[in-house]
């Protein structure tokens, strides 16, 4: 089978789908745990939509391909390669940095200080190392991400960087929806997981596929 002919929807199984949706309950409990004590507030997540979605439908979730929105991105090294990204919206960003330091949002909602993108970078951090967890325990992996890397950017600017490395081998990639609920001030984001070639045959394994 060719790389460029993979099908990520025909690899899967509903069962597969289901084991996943478990890594998405996981990961999120463990991130609303560490982020309840990093902003020392009661943080509620409900359990996220996770599916195999399309590129392209990505950007149309946080708003289209030309909304500029806030990117974390972290590469995966180990027995899962390939690249994992928080996707949130400016406003959603802000407002976090406004609950753990306290800083309102500028004029400028594009511009993010030293210490704003150290948070920023930190929940993002956060939230992504959560679901890897929870990742590597499914598939029985060691997944060791990088330092995480934010930009702000058009959606399909940030999109297209796991787009062109690792679109080839599939047309597809992970999508989990996050939501989370900070003494009733919500945000909302997503997560994708692009792996490559062989990280996405070995996470198939990993969830009892023959």
């Amino acid at each position: 089978m060719s790389a460029k002919s993979t099908s990520v929807e025909n690899l899967f199984s509903d069962m597969h789908l289901d084991i996943l949706k478990e890594l998405g309950s996981m990961g999120t409990a463990h991130a609303a745990t560490a982020l309840s004590k990093m902003v020392n507030k009661k943080v509620t997540m409900p359990v996220p939509r996770v599916a195999w979605m399309d590129f392209q439908d990505v950007a149309n979730f946080v708003g289209g391909p030309e909304n500029i929105i806030v990117g974390i991105l972290v590469s995966l090294s180990g027995n899962i390669q390939g690249m994992m990204m928080s996707l949130m919206e400016l406003e959603s960003a802000h407002r976090i940095v406004e609950l753990v330091i306290g800083t309102p949002p500028p004029e400028d909602t594009l511009q993010f200080g030293e210490m704003e993108r150290s948070v920023v970078e930190e929940v993002g951090n956060i939230m992504l190392s959560s679901y890897l967890s929870s990742l590597a325990g499914l598939t029985n992996s060691q997944i060791k991400p990088s330092i995480p890397y934010m930009c702000v950017d058009m959606a399909n600017a940030i999109l297209s960087v796991p787009a062109s490395e690792f679109g080839r081998m599939a047309d597809k990639m992970l999508f989990i929806e996050s939501k989370i609920d900070v003494e009733n001030i919500q945000f909302s984001g997503c997560f994708v997981l692009v792996p490559n070639l062989h990280s996405f045959f070995r996470i198939l394994r990993g969830l009892g596929a023959e």
